[in-house]
């Protein structure tokens, strides 16, 4: 005989399933991120991230507009740096009048409400594409650190609701913070970059920016000695437990989908929001997959996307972002 409890009957029709769904997903739940270049007029397809783009300004203006009208209330912006700004000590990341700082006045200027987080990490300023100041063939950590704390409150006097450091340098939470407190940018939030391991995900990103690091002698190759391990668990608790105590008021896992189990112990850990970042390679192998006709885009990305909540993110930074929400409504 039969139990009488049969889960099956909790699974039988669409209106069931809907009203007894442990995870829902809403607009609020997402961070879009948005890369900005020099110029006029350009919207520029990413070759290894297909039907997303690098805009300048003006078309900026008409993305937020959209976003904001799909109910997505909140960006993260990436600048592209020209090549001929480039140097050793993020020079352009201070300038005032910079691309990222423009970015930002850009996006509160034709939407004051849109809540604007900046990334901070001087990859995309470097000759040599790492996130920190190279001085005999290391990564400089506490100069580096200032530079950061200057280029955060560069994008706080200019707007930014948020900066999010994603160079993974010891102790830059605090010296940001302590730097935006001193300049009376007490509301200025700090999302932290808190659990970003060394990944072959980030590819495409890096060909979005043109910010991989360069192959040279006396230069690390890759960003390992300061990016995370990603044989390392306890590590992530440690290391965003640190975040917190130095002022971050959010954290972040860094890949998504290989990493959830980190976002599920980081979530049972702390008391802050928890943000994972679904990364440019998982958003290229689903696209790759699904225009082979291997995989059913919509339904991975709807997959994915839920993974990422059920986990115990309270944030999710997606390039899925707008495909998700107008599958939604």
């Amino acid at each position: 005989m039969f139990p009488l409890r049969r889960n099956r009957r909790l699974r039988t029709n669409e209106a069931i399933r809907s009203l007894v769904r442990e995870t829902v997903i809403t607009p609020n739940d997402f961070l879009v991120p948005l890369f900005v270049v020099e110029g006029k007029g350009i919207k520029d397809e990413i070759p290894s991230m297909p039907n997303y783009f690098r805009y300048s300004l003006d078309l900026l203006e008409n993305e937020v507009k959209e976003l904001w009208k799909l109910g997505l209330k909140s960006v993260l912006l990436f600048v592209k740096v020209p090549d001929n700004l480039k140097d050793n000590k993020g020079t352009e990341a201070l300038n005032p009048d910079g691309l990222m700082q423009r970015a930002v006045k850009t996006v509160k200027n034709v939407c004051p409400d849109m809540l604007v987080m900046t990334d901070v990490a001087l990859d995309p300023y470097s000759a040599y594409g790492h996130d920190g100041i190279i001085e005999n063939g290391q990564i400089i950590n506490d100069v580096t650190a200032e530079v950061l704390a200057e280029m955060s409150l560069s994008h706080a006097q200019a707007g930014a609701d948020f900066v999010a450091p994603s160079d993974m340098m010891d102790g830059r939470i605090l010296t940001i913070r302590e730097a935006l407190e001193d300049e009376g940018y007490t509301n200025t939030g700090i999302m932290s970059y808190s659990a970003k391991y060394a990944s072959a995900f980030y590819g495409p990103f890096r060909d979005a920016l043109d910010s991989a690091p360069v192959d040279l002698v006396d230069i690390p190759k890759d960003k390992k000695t300061y990016q995370m391990d990603f044989a390392n668990r306890f590590e992530a608790i440690r290391e965003t437990e640190m975040d917190i105590d130095e002022g971050a008021d959010i954290v972040m896992v860094k890949p998504g989908i290989s990493y959830l189990d980190i976002v599920r112990e980081i979530k049972n850990d702390v008391d802050v929001p928890v943000a994972v970042y679904q990364v440019s390679g998982e958003y290229a192998m689903i696209k790759a997959a699904a225009e082979k006709g291997w995989l059913d885009h919509d339904q991975i990305m709807m997959e994915t996307t839920m993974a990422f909540k059920r986990a115990g993110a309270d944030i999710i930074a997606s390039y899925f972002a707008k495909d998700v929400v107008k599958l939604l409504k």
